[in-house]
């Protein structure tokens, strides 16, 4: 058998798991500075709970899991002889892969509210899965880092939300630029050209401005039979740049209240300056139909790359499973396009490209168990360490630490056993040292 992985997937090797987890430990440690306690949901979700939340290119991209058992034989005769794959799903399968996590989120506000507290601020660093088709930056199988704030309709948590998406890309060292609108707001342009009736519709071709451009998009409208004067004013609104440039133009109440969110955001940020550009784009759409307010959107200064965040205020996603008025609002951290742009800048630091700590090399049978607790004590005082399995000749132990990258090896024979000593080498320099137990410690925690 020829081993192949599915598309979109990927191995990854040990430094790519410490790379990885480099960018993990700072979103982690920001979500807990900022309140969020950590959930976790199923891989799998009822297809019931999935479908409908992402429009109508969302749920294609969904993938179905195949129900247990003969799983064709509920399947009428009359939709397996159709080959309607659309009617036939609903017979074949129950369950499907998470989309994103936020849809199971509020799922699990519904089925667990008697254990938690309103407001809810939940973190879930998880894997999701999408049909997309594969490219830079885009996998099939990947991991999402969510924080969410459940039970409030407070506009300060979006505050709260951009000042975390500030810190963590400062910390990364990735200067970025966080883009934000308000559905309200595209919903105002839309009625204002006259266009209200198709406000869906125009907001999944306004989301499209980024890959076909102005013209592409103009294109698009007037496919639709648009009256050319309405895309033209429709154009002319979301070229706008500033709030009260577009507060001037707007002739909708929805729209002004949009204006007035994004304002009042702006007045809890006022105190406290941010790191990166925060910038309105009133093309910025988000083309998940579950956002209600603001809406955000990351992408990495100097880079081409898609977006890397993202996220907005979701006024009515637990109505679905019967819950109404809870009001939320989250944001997402793409992890895998972070983690190609990191790597392709060269930002991470020494410490997660640098060695492995120390390998322990025996020379002799009978200096093993006096091996064993040096290894051991090292240990308990929490410094990394290993022992190679049995006492081969040195230079086979010295290849060993060498092609691993260990930064020490801690030669151990006869003579050290006798007298309770350590041979130390320093891997870079060469160097090599008799040390007490005690030296040895303090040398390789330097």
């Amino acid at each position: 058998m020829k081993p192949t992985l599915p598309k979109g997937t990927r191995d990854f090797l040990p430094l790519d798991i410490r790379k990885r987890d480099y960018i993990f430990n700072i979103i982690k440690n920001q979500f807990h500075l900022f309140g969020f306690d950590s959930i976790e949901t199923p891989a799998m979700e009822s297809l019931e709970t999935l479908s409908g939340n992402y429009g109508d290119e969302g749920d294609r991209l969904l993938f179905k899991v195949l129900n247990n058992g003969d799983f064709l034989k509920d399947v009428p005769e009359e939709i397996l002889g159709s080959k309607n794959s659309n009617k036939a799903i609903t017979h074949l399968s129950k369950r499907g892969l998470r989309y994103d996590l936020t849809v199971p989120f509020a799922r699990f506000i519904v089925m667990n509210r008697q254990h938690i507290k309103f407001p809810f601020k939940r973190s879930a660093i998880q894997p999701v899965w999408r049909a997309d088709r594969p490219q830079r930056g885009r996998y099939q199988e990947f991991y999402q880092c969510d924080a969410d704030v459940a039970g409030s309709s407070s506009l300060f948590y979006e505050s709260e939300l951009i000042r975390l998406y500030d810190e963590v890309f400062d910390q990364l060292s990735l200067p970025v630029t966080i883009r934000w609108n308000n559905r309200k707001i595209l919903y105002g342009i839309a009625e204002s050209a006259g266009l209200k009736d198709h406000f869906n519709l125009i907001t999944i071709i306004i989301d499209k401005l980024d890959k076909i451009g102005n013209d592409g998009v103009v294109k698009e409208l007037e496919s639709q039979a648009f009256d050319s004067k309405d895309v033209s004013k429709l154009m002319d609104m979301i070229s706008t740049t500033t709030l009260p440039e577009l507060k001037a133009k707007m002739q909708s109440e929805q729209g002004h209240l949009g204006i007035s969110e994004m304002e009042r955001v702006l007045s809890f940020l006022d105190s406290n300056g941010l790191k990166n550009e925060l910038l309105f784009d009133a093309t910025l759409a988000r083309g998940l139909g579950y956002y209600t307010g603001c809406i955000f959107e990351v992408k990495a200064k100097d880079a081409n790359m898609g977006s890397i965040g993202g996220g907005g205020r979701y006024d009515n996603l637990t109505e679905i499973f019967g819950m109404k008025d809870v009001s939320g609002v989250g944001i997402s951290f793409g992890v895998e396009r972070i983690y190609d742009l990191i790597e392709e800048k060269k930002l991470f630091p020494e410490s997660v490209l640098g060695s492995k700590n120390t390998l322990i090399a025996c020379l002799d049978i009978d200096s093993f168990g006096y091996a064993i607790k040096i290894q051991n004590m090292l240990r308990k005082l929490n410094i990394a360490c290993e022992l190679y399995p049995e006492p081969v000749k040195l230079q086979k132990q010295m290849t060993y630490a060498n092609e691993l990258g260990y930064a020490h090896v801690a030669i151990i024979g006869e003579e050290e056993s006798r007298q309770n000593k350590i041979n130390l080498k320093d891997m870079k320099t060469g160097q090599q040292s008799l040390l007490s137990f005690t030296e040895l410690a303090e040398i390789i925690c330097q």
